[in-house]
Order: structure tokens, then C-alpha cells, then sequence
């Protein structure tokens, strides 16, 4: 018999119950038990909603009310000294390592966060020294364990692995130079091996411990490391399934076989090639193999007829009892369930899986793996074919138009006409800024009378003309604590958008959009994906309006604010039947067509934000050239049809630059804004390390945590940037946009920054 799994569930809720109950503890607003109730109620869902559509190995341990790393710090006892001794529970520590904290005599920021691996959710960093105390202040899969089975559900239990959990820490502060975490390997196997007998005596059969690194080039010099642990551990825990996900195991697929685990799982849907290498590799062994033949990271259905083929491939040299069908990883980054769309045509409702619809996938092509003569699998499987055929009839349509002008474009529609030594001396002219000129990323508060007008505007409560006064009352506001604050380079603060993907996609060609399929970013901050169905293109001018009005309220210069293509396609669910560089280009084309607009309309300066340029690189370096060709070449194309008097500036987050710092010069931005603050400035090493030509903003402060930094904390981050940086080229701005913010944090840190800004003024005349 083929058994069936999901690798992990979303954790927000059918209606976002976490998100609501997070930020009302957060607000005072509930208790700690009620948010552990309102919890327990999301876990029973998950669980009990998976079981229903057959799976047979349900995950428990993985749910969280703010991030999987960060529990997992906590639970180890991997807690940073500066949030202890403040008299906080351990649920407060917990969010203030997440969110940071600033209240009843507690100040302390939030950790670093970076991308998990290529994907667009946020981890909290965990932070390793040689003092690291490893000790189990709670077991959270037993406790998740025994919670599901009081409900009648038996899961397999899901472990961040000990390499993994080691590999992608840093260095704390207070850590001796050349300090490596995964040093303390041998300090951590304790405290893992009384987890995991501990899971053993609770009754778990099997444990699921993801080792995602094995999928990147440096799991290769990890041999030992690997060795040593799952041969501590395999003796006291359940039955080990070594799990990754994201990528294809390469070479590292010689010594993973060879560790003394009971299965492996490896992702067909991002590396579909491994199979037959991986077939080869177990085979001699007695090794389960999981195969993530069911997509984890997009919401199109899945292939039946190509699922099959793999699993009965494997099937043919392993048996049947050896092969499990599962999602490709967790399925955290799909929506919940699509029976809450009620806006999609049937159509395009067909063509679409979300997270309960993909655990219903793995559970009927495990049950024709498995011979079933069931009629509702039968038809299950009819159905799909039917599905599978209409799309891919859809997918041979095409707009010609669009096809034809990706073509056509040549190598100098990339190039701006005059190198940046010549552009800055145009725009100093024309801008007019001071030296350490300050900006802010976009963004300011999206408040609750933002968010009730445009939700009466949507429902027809309100009419066009209303909405565009209640808007433009918005951005005046906006624009005028700009001035009075003392801000250079000003914005509109974009109270009209409602994502900065989701807004442009809106006004495209080519997307469809959801009501409900919210995903987790980070913490509570949701986002909704929109979808790529179909070639993209631009109807009409998009933001030109807002801007142009922005610009005409005042004397002082205005930032026309878009997002990037690559940005767009990757906070995007793509399109599978074309490559990323086609839709990229596509969307680089409609944006150059904005950018032209908006020069034309007077706008001085624009922004065009890349964050997510560094999180689409492949995770195999011998993967990159290709993407960073076509990712700047996009980028490029879209800005550089303007002249040399109007600044392009682009922004960039959580991300390690330091990687692919000669691309980031290569994209030829005048201003480049970048997370600095949350990473304890690490960044500016880069920087110093290969120089850099243009204008450069590293973040100042932290716009994720809901704390307010002191100017004197802001001018010692200016002065640390200055020790590297050539002062004529330094901008002054916050790590993000402001737009989860709220308006009193946000005058004060906004007045803190220009306040450090003029200081530098005077120190660095």
C-alpha cells in the first residue's frame, strides 16, 4: 500500500483566526489563553480537515504564531541575553525576538529576519555563541502530538533538523571572531536526542526532521556533520524521514543515502530530474522514499497522469511499501482551501489547488498507486484529465502582440544614455537635494479608515468620486508631515494600493485575483498572490494619476512608486507553462511604459522596487548566471528608457546581497535603498568589500518592529555607514515601507531620522 502526506499545513486559519488573535494579545485586547485558544481551534482544523481527505502521515509540530525558526530557538533555549532579565513570560520573549519590544521600561529591537531559502515567507535568525545554553524548555511536537491524538488524529511529527537548525543561525554579537555555529553540533545532539525519545515514548511511529540545506552547493563540505547526528539520533527517536525540499540533493545524494534514517523525502516538483538518481541511490538500502510529486510552492492542480508516472516508476524498483506521495514541501505557502473563493469563474476555478484541495491530490494518486477500485478515485482521476486538457488548451492562446515586442527588444533598450558620473550631475540640478538627502521607501500607514474606504468603495458603498477625494485627502496629508517633518525626497504614501503586487497586478493584463487565498509573509503580515494566468500587458497608465496630483501639492521633489517585474513574478503565483524569464520581460515591457508616463507627467524621481530579486535566485550556484541575466536584464529594461535627469532609485530586502553584489551594480539604479538596521549593518561590509559607484541608502531603522529609535541610535547607524561609505553618496531612509506601521511610531522615528540627517549635515559639512 502507497501511504500518503503533507509535509506541513498553512498556519493562519481558514479566516486569518491567527492573524486576528495575534495582534489582538499584541493589542491587549485578549490573553494569553484566549491566543492559545484561538490556536488550538486552527490546529484541530488542520488536522482534522487533512484526515478527512485521506491522507495517511498528517503533520503536527509545525503550526506557529509567528514563525517554525523562532519557535524552534525558544523551544532550544536559543534566546539572545538582551531579552531576558526583563521580568517578560515566555510567550513575551518570544514576540519580542520576533517584533522587538518598546514599552513598561523594556526596549529592545527585533532579531534579523531573512528569506527562507527562495521563497517570500521570513525567518527569525536564530543567534549561536560559544555560551549557547542548549536545554528543552518545552517539546512542542510532543505536546502538538499529544494534542492531536486527544482528537483522534495520529500525525507524524515535524522536526527542524539539528544541521539545518545550526546552518542557518549566525553569530551572536558577544561570539568570538571566526565563531562558526555549526561548532556546536556536538552540544546540541543532547538535547535533540531527549526531544526525540521523548516523541518516542509519547507513541509517534515516525518523525519527519527536515534538513532543507542538503538541497544548497554547501551541504556538500557537510558530510561528517550529517554522519555524526543521525547516527546519534536514529537509535532513540521514531523512524526518521529525512527531509528536503526546494531543490534537488546533487552530489550530497552519495552520503545521504548512507545515513542511518528510515526514509527520505525528496521535491519533484522544483527538481523533477532527481528521480532516477535517487531511485538508484536507495535501492540497495531499506530507505522509504517520498516522493513531492504534489506542488507545495503553486496553486495549479496537479498532473495526475504525471504523478502516477513517477510514483509507479518508483514503485516498479522499490514496491509499493517503500513509496509515500506527498506534497513537495510544506504546504505553508499555498492558500487554505479554494472553497472560499466565490468570485472566480468556474473556469478558472478548475484550473487551481490549494492547500486542502493539494492534500486530497496526494491522497487519490497514492490510492491508484495503491490499485484502489474506489469509484470516487476513479472519478477523481477522470476529472483531473478533463481539468489537466482544458488548461493546457488555455495555455496554447497567446497574445501575439506581446510575444512580438518581447522579441523585439535589443540590448540598448537596457542601457540609460548617459553613464551615472554624468546622470548624478544632471540631477543634482534638477533635484535640488541636500547632501545626506532623506527619503522614506514608499508607504506610509495603511489605516483603519484606509482600509474601510476602500472596502466600501469595493462593495459600492461609496462612489468613484467619493473614494478619489477620501484618497486624495489621504496623500495631502501625507505630503504635508513630509514638509514639516523636514523630508528631501518626498512620496505619496500610496493610501490608494492594497498590496504593492496585488495593486499592479489589478490594472495588468493577464491576472486573476483571489478574495481569501492569504499566505504568510512573516509574522501576521499576510499576503494575497495574485495569479498569473495568461500573457501580461498594460491597458493604461497606473499610477500617473496619484502621482501627478501628489506632485502638484507641492514644491519639494516626488518619487513615482512601482514595483519591479521580478518582484511582481515572484510575489505572484506564475505561470507554469512559460518560463519566469518571458513573464518577467512582459512585465518589464508594461512597466517601462509607465515609467516614460510618468516622466511625462512631470515625476522627477522613480522608484522601482526589486525585493525580491536576491530571494528568486536558484538555491545551485550553477543555476545563477542564467537568472541574473534575465532578472537585471527585466529590471533594466524597465527604467532605462528615461533621461538622465530623472533619478531611478530601486529597494531591497532581507536578503544577503553579498552574494550577487556585482549584479546589484550591474542593475545601474541612481539610489539604491537596502535593509541595513535588522542585520546589525552586516551589509555595509559588501560595500566596503567591492565599492559602490552610485547613490546608496542603507535602512536606518527597523520599520517591522513596532519600537521607536532614538536619534542618537539613528546617528550612530549614520556614523557606522560613513566609516564605509563615501558621504556623497549616502541617502538616508528607513529598512521598508511604513504601511504596517502606525502613525505615532511613525512621526517619531521619521523625526528622529531627519533629525540625524541634519546632524551629519554639520558634522560632515
Amino acid at each position: 500500500m502507497v501511504a500518503s502526506s503533507v509535509l506541513g499545513f498553512p498556519r493562519i486559519g481558514a479566516n486569518r483566526e491567527v492573524k486576528k488573535a495575534v495582534e489582538a494579545y499584541w493589542g491587549g485586547k485578549i490573553s494569553a489563553e484566549d491566543l492559545t485558544k484561538a490556536a488550538a481551534d486552527v490546529k484541530k482544523y488542520n488536522w482534522t480537515e487533512v484526515k478527512a481527505r485521506g491522507v495517511t502521515l498528517i503533520p503536527s509540530g509545525e503550526f506557529s504564531l509567528y514563525d517554525h525558526v523562532l519557535d524552534h530557538s525558544v523551544e532550544f533555549n536559543v534566546i539572545p541575553k538582551r531579552y531576558l532579565g526583563h521580568g517578560l513570560s515566555t510567550l513575551d520573549i518570544y514576540f519580542a525576538m520576533g517584533r522587538g519590544r518598546q514599552a513598561a521600561g523594556v526596549d529592545v529591537p527585533a532579531c534579523e529576519m531573512k528569506k527562507w531559502f527562495d521563497s517570500n515567507y521570513h525567518f527569525v535568525v536564530p543567534e549561536f555563541s560559544e555560551e549557547t545554553d542548549f536545554k528543552l524548555n518545552f517539546n512542542k511536537a510532543v505536546e502538538e502530538f499529544n494534542e492531536a491524538k486527544a482528537l483522534g488524529v495520529a500525525t507524524r511529527p515535524v522536526v527542524l533538523g539539528p544541521v539545518s537548525f545550526l546552518f542557518l543561525g549566525k553569530a551572536a554579537r558577544e561570539a568570538k571572531p571566526g565563531f562558526q555555529p555549526l561548532s556546536l553540533l556536538a552540544k546540541l545532539l543532547p538535547v535533540y536526542k531527549q526531544l526525540l525519545s521523548e516523541l518516542k515514548a509519547a507513541g509517534a511511529e515516525w518523525v519527519q526532521v527536515d534538513e532543507p540545506i542538503l538541497v544548497l552547493d554547501p551541504a556538500a563540505s557537510l558530510e561528517k556533520e550529517f554522519a555524526t547526528a543521525y547516527a546519534e539520533l536514529a537509535p532513540v527517536a521514531p523512524k526518521i524521514l529525512l527531509t528536503t525540499y526546494f531543490g534537488r540533493l546533487d552530489s550530497n545524494l552519495t552520503y545521504v543515502a548512507k545515513l542511518p534514517v528510515a526514509g527520505l523525502h525528496i521535491d519533484l516538483d522544483r527538481a523533477p530530474g532527481q528521480l532516477d538518481e535517487v531511485i538508484a541511490a536507495v535501492k540497495p538500502t531499506q530507505l522509504v522514499l517520498s516522493l513531492g510529486v504534489v506542488s507545495g510552492r503553486n496553486i495549479w492542480k496537479t498532473d495526475f497522469a504525471a504523478a502516477i508516472k513517477s510514483g509507479q516508476k518508483t514503485i516498479d524498483v522499490l514496491g509499493a511499501d517503500r513509496v509515500i506521495i506527498a506534497t513537495s514541501s510544506s504546504l505553508l505557502h499555498t492558500p487554505v482551501t479554494l472553497a472560499s473563493e466565490k468570485k472566480l469563474t468556474a473556469e478558472q476555478k478548475d484550473w487551481f489547488s490549494f492547500a486542502l484541495e493539494k492534500a486530497a491530490e496526494v491522497s487519490t494518486i497514492a490510492s491508484v498507486l495503491s490499485g484502489s477500485q474506489d469509484a470516487a478515485v476513479a472519478a477523481a482521476l477522470e476529472a483531473n484529465k478533463v481539468s489537466i486538457a482544458k488548461r493546457r488548451e488555455f495555455e496554447r492562446t497567446s497574445d501575439d502582440a506581446v510575444r512580438n515586442r518581447v522579441a523585439a527588444i535589443t540590448p540598448d533598450m537596457l542601457e540609460r544614455q548617459s553613464p551615472f558620473a554624468v546622470r548624478v550631475e544632471v540631477q543634482k540640478k534638477k533635484l535640488n537635494l541636500p547632501k545626506f538627502a532623506t527619503t522614506t521607501i514608499g508607504s506610509f500607514p495603511q489605516t483603519k479608515e484606509i482600509r474601510a474606504a476602500r472596502a466600501k468603495f469595493t462593495k459600492g458603498e461609496i462612489t468613484q468620486e467619493q473614494y478619489d477625494e477620501f484618497i486624495k485627502k489621504e496623500i495631502e496629508s501625507v505630503v504635508r508631515f513630509q514638509e514639516k517633518v523636514g523630508l528631501d525626497l518626498l512620496v505619496h504614501g500610496e493610501p490608494e494600493r492594497n498590496d504593492m503586487v496585488q495593486y499592479f497586478g489589478e490594472q495588468l493584463t493577464g491576472f486573476v485575483f483571489t478574495q481569501n487565498a492569504w499566505v504568510q509573509s512573516y509574522g501576521s503580515r499576510y499576503v494575497r498572490p495574485p495569479i498569473i494566468v495568461s500573457d501580461v500587458s498594460r491597458p493604461g497608465p497606473m499610477t500617473v494619476f496619484w502621482s501627478s496630483y501628489a506632485q502638484s501639492i507641492t514644491q519639494k521633489p516626488m518619487k513615482g512608486m512601482l514595483t519591479g517585474p521580478v518582484t511582481i513574478l515572484n510575489w505572484s503565483f506564475p505561470r507554469a507553462d512559460v518560463s519566469r524569464e518571458l513573464q518577467a520581460k512582459q512585465l518589464a515591457l508594461a512597466l517601462r511604459d509607465e515609467v516614460l508616463d510618468l516622466e511625462k507627467a512631470g515625476i522627477q524621481a522613480i522608484q522601482v522596487d526589486e525585493p525580491a530579486i536576491r530571494e528568486g535566485l536558484p538555491l545551485r550556484r550553477s543555476d545563477w548566471d542564467n537568472y541574473l541575466k534575465w532578472a537585471v536584464d527585466s529590471f533594466k529594461l524597465s527604467v532605462a528608457g528615461v533621461s538622465d535627469a530623472l533619478q531611478t532609485h530601486s529597494h531591497f530586502c532581507y536578503s544577503d546581497f553579498g552574494d550577487i553584489f556585482p549584479s546589484i551594480q550591474r542593475l545601474d539604479a541612481d539610489v539604491i535603498s537596502i535593509e541595513a538596521s535588522k542585520a546589525d549593518m552586516k551589509l555595509l561590509q559588501t560595500f566596503k568589500e567591492y565599492g559602490y559607484s552610485n547613490q546608496i541608502g542603507p535602512g536606518v531603522y527597523d520599520i517591522h518592529s513596532p519600537r521607536v529609535p532614538g536619534d542618537q541610535e539613528i546617528k550612530d547607524r549614520v556614523k557606522a555607514m560613513l566609516d564605509i561609505l563615501p558621504d556623497q553618496l549616502l541617502v538616508i531612509n528607513p529598512d521598508c515601507g511604513l504601511k504596517t506601521r502606525g502613525w505615532k511610531e511613525t512621526e517619531a522615528s521619521l523625526e528622529n531620522l531627519v533629525a540625524a540627517a541634519r546632524w551629519a549635515r554639520q558634522v560632515y559639512a
